[in-house]
């Protein structure tokens, strides 16, 4: 089989397609053929200085869905042919993958292969944002970082089918429909701080109750400026850079939360429930994932290039 590997940490040219040996699931793993994998922010991440588990030489992804094709022994709950979706396995980049059966989750009829990987690792993170993290609830306001990307789009839905008003930000004013369309009340052009004074103005000087806010160092701030009185700060962009922080420089009482999606489903059966849940609104015409672009698995090099420009929209997709 193929996989996108690397030697060494760096750029995108350190991704290679290379041959490597077809992998043997053992006991309580599955075999599985790549039908679609997903790429996140955090690919780049793993790719360019690497992450606990993420060293060097390793293939990278991390998300996807695919066709049963073996059974390790003792899997049960799973027969060949099975269509099912992960939202974290190390190396998914790959045109075969052995999977702990404990990770995978069936994929219903009507639910097509490219929104099954699509939905698991941004959707999972947008569910948890709003139910645990913030439970949002009518008439809350929220700002969402990126609200033109895969998480932001998801994120903006749910707000919405909460009774939530969205304060959307985006980079580049081409995105500004994007977000308009998942349902933002409101977005606005900013591609680093200083956006806190326009979003007292929309709240009438209150500030908002949560901020989602994946913008790196550059945003941190302002994120915390832009809310109210014991408002929830959510950022979850280590990616982009950690900030240094006094518990002092806090302001208004605000809440500080570091959401980690492990947190969200650390059992099977929150696994299976969350996703079910996912997989139920789409199927409801309620959640509507946007495909950004489609890239041949061999061609990853260019997807990541292409998500670290910031100028692409909705979730990017790898097809082997």
């Amino acid at each position: 089989m193929h996989a996108i590997h690397i030697k060494e940490h760096g750029g995108p040219e350190v991704m290679e397609w290379t041959e490597l040996p077809d992998p043997v699931p053992g006991p309580g793993e599955v075999l599985v053929r790549l039908g679609v994998a997903g790429v996140n922010f955090m690919d780049t991440g793993a790719r360019g200085q690497g992450a606990p588990g993420w060293a060097a030489p390793l293939v990278l992804g991390a998300e996807g869905m695919g066709h049963v094709t073996a059974l390790g022994e003792g899997v049960e709950d799973l027969t060949v042919g099975d269509r099912v979706a992960w939202f974290y396995h190390r190396g998914s980049y790959a045109e075969l993958l052995a999977v702990p059966a404990a990770s995978l989750v069936k994929v219903p009829d009507g639910i097509p292969d490219e929104t099954a990987a699509a939905v698991m690792m941004q959707g999972l993170t947008a569910n948890h944002f709003t139910t645990e993290t913030y439970a949002v609830k009518p008439g809350d306001i929220a700002v969402v970082h990126a609200a033109a990307g895969g998480v932001g789009l998801l994120l903006t839905q749910l707000i919405k089918a909460r009774g939530g008003t969205v304060i959307g930000l985006v980079s580049r004013e081409e995105k500004a429909a994007v977000a308009r369309e998942a349902g933002a009340d409101h977005v606005l052009v900013s591609s680093g701080g200083g956006f806190e004074d326009r979003i007292m103005e929309l709240t009438g000087g209150e500030g908002a109750h949560v901020v989602y806010d994946g913008g790196g160092t550059e945003t941190f701030r302002s994120s915390q400026h832009s809310l109210r009185r014991h408002g929830v700060h959510a950022y979850y962009g280590p990616v982009m850079g950690v900030p240094t922080l006094r518990p002092t420089d806090m302001p208004r009482s605000i809440l500080l939360s570091y959401p980690t999606m492990f947190d969200h489903v650390p059992t099977r059966e929150a696994l299976v429930r969350r996703t079910g849940e996912l997989f139920d609104l789409i199927l409801a015409g309620k959640l509507t994932v946007r495909i950004g672009g489609r890239y041949a698995l061999a061609d990853a090099a260019q997807a990541h290039r292409d998500i670290e420009s910031r100028r692409t929209t909705g979730k990017l997709l790898l097809l082997p």
